[in-house]
Formats: C-alpha cells, sequence, structure tokens
C-alpha cells in the first residue's frame, strides 16, 4: 500500500458539489487503495477557503467536514525532524513568496517517508526533485 499526501485543494474540491473536480477528488479519496495522510498546514489552509468566499461555510460546518476526513485520513504535524528537512529544502531550492508553504508540507511528508503528494496544482511541488506527484 502507497502512502500518499492529500493536498489542501483535493479536500476542497472533495467537498465543493460546484466544482469540476469534484467527482475526481471524492473517487479519489472514497476508492483509493492507498494509505491517505495530510498534514495540520493542509488542514488549516482548506478550513480558510472554505470558510471565505462568494459561498462561505460555517466554521462548524468546515470543522465538521475536517473531522469527517480525518476518519480516514492520518494527519501530520510539524516536528524538529521536519523543521530539519524543511530549511534543508528552502535552502537547496530556495523558493520564495507563497510556495514556501509548499515546501514545508513536502517537508513533513519526507519526514514521514511520503514521497508521493496527490494534487491539482501541479506547479506546487514540480521543483522538489524528492516529490513525485499524483496528477488527479
Amino acid at each position: 500500500m502507497n502512502k500518499v499526501l492529500i493536498d489542501t485543494n483535493v479536500l476542497i474540491y472533495t467537498v465543493d458539489a460546484d466544482s469540476q473536480y469534484h467527482h475526481q477528488s471524492q473517487g479519489f479519496l472514497f476508492n483509493s487503495a492507498n494509505e491517505l495522510f495530510t498534514t495540520s498546514k493542509n488542514i488549516s489552509e482548506f478550513l480558510s477557503v472554505i470558510t471565505r468566499g462568494k459561498n462561505p461555510v460555517s466554521i462548524e460546518n468546515a470543522i465538521k467536514a475536517a473531522d469527517d476526513f480525518l476518519t480516514f485520513i492520518k494527519i501530520l504535524f510539524p516536528a524538529e525532524h521536519s523543521h530539519i528537512r524543511f530549511k534543508k529544502l528552502l535552502l537547496r531550492y530556495k523558493p520564495s513568496g507563497l510556495s514556501v508553504h509548499d515546501f514545508e508540507i513536502a517537508a513533513i511528508a519526507l519526514s514521514n517517508n511520503i514521497s508521493q503528494i496527490a494534487t491539482f496544482n501541479y506547479n506546487d511541488c514540480t521543483p522538489i526533485k524528492e516529490i513525485t506527484l499524483i496528477k488527479l
């Protein structure tokens, strides 16, 4: 069984019935033969996105949606070893701006022996040679 980290966009599209990626996201998450993971940072991003915009979800419903994911997706948290990996990735690849967040997520994954990330945003982790993207 492969270990796969689920990116924030997959979580968002899974609950956004209006998204063109809704069925594809649900199909991947709910029919996966993989062992699924996400990070606390992905959950924070998920909550931030779905509680704002044109059709914001209440924080109570957003938390419930996140909790529902966590019944079958394991959550990973930053630790000292992931922070060290994060700094090494930053110095090696020299990202800037918002892409720094993606490097932290990748570092947490790599520190937990996860080298695959499922995403719709193909450019997020493209430069990180240690990561294989599962392009949905």
